[in-house]
């Protein structure tokens, strides 16, 4: 085997203990969430795990969310979507561990291991990039206010307000 044959198969075998599978064949950029609600433009909150707001929009949207808190730490998120008339709806985005991260294990990555994917953000993957909801029911409290009066659906009155329905006409 010639030199320069075996100075190729070294720097072939640094560049592979030296890097992450994750940040190679995953992605340490921020991950792409998409937000929808029926009925749309809902309003839509996202907060982080410490409270601080960062995001504020109507559906359908989407936004790019980071994966990574700090080392060896991934982002949560806590998103709100509200529509007046219905009750809010609450989601939770976690993080989870990137399938790609385990490769460092498999193929002895121990730097991709230890210092490249947990400082990249790559050894993060969103445990989900899709969320939809569905105001079905409007809030009670919009079918019952006091002194006032409503039109609204059978298929709308939530079942422990049908119980309480009296007929007033035979058809």
């Amino acid at each position: 085997m010639s030199t320069e044959n075996c100075k190729k198969i070294i720097i072939a075998a640094a560049l592979i203990a030296l890097s992450g599978c994750a940040t190679i064949m995953g992605n340490s950029a921020p991950e792409t969430l998409n937000v929808r609600s029926t009925p749309d433009q809902a309003r839509v909150v996202i907060t982080d795990e410490s409270g601080k707001k960062i995001f504020e929009g109507r559906t359908p949207t989407s936004l790019s969310l980071e994966k990574k808190k700090a080392y060896f730490s991934g982002k949560k998120y806590d998103v709100k979507i509200q529509k007046e008339g219905y009750e809010e709806q609450a989601v939770t985005i976690d993080t989870k561990v990137n399938g790609w991260y385990v490769g460092n294990i498999l193929f002895g990555g121990i730097i991709g291991l230890l210092i490249v994917d947990p400082a990249t953000g790559a050894m993060w993957t969103l445990d989900t990039n899709e969320v939809n909801v569905s105001f079905n029911t409007p809030k009670q409290s919009e079918l019952m206010e006091t002194g006032s009066a409503k039109i609204v659906l059978l298929q709308d009155i939530p079942p422990s307000l049908k119980n309480k329905m009296i007929r007033i006409s035979q058809p």
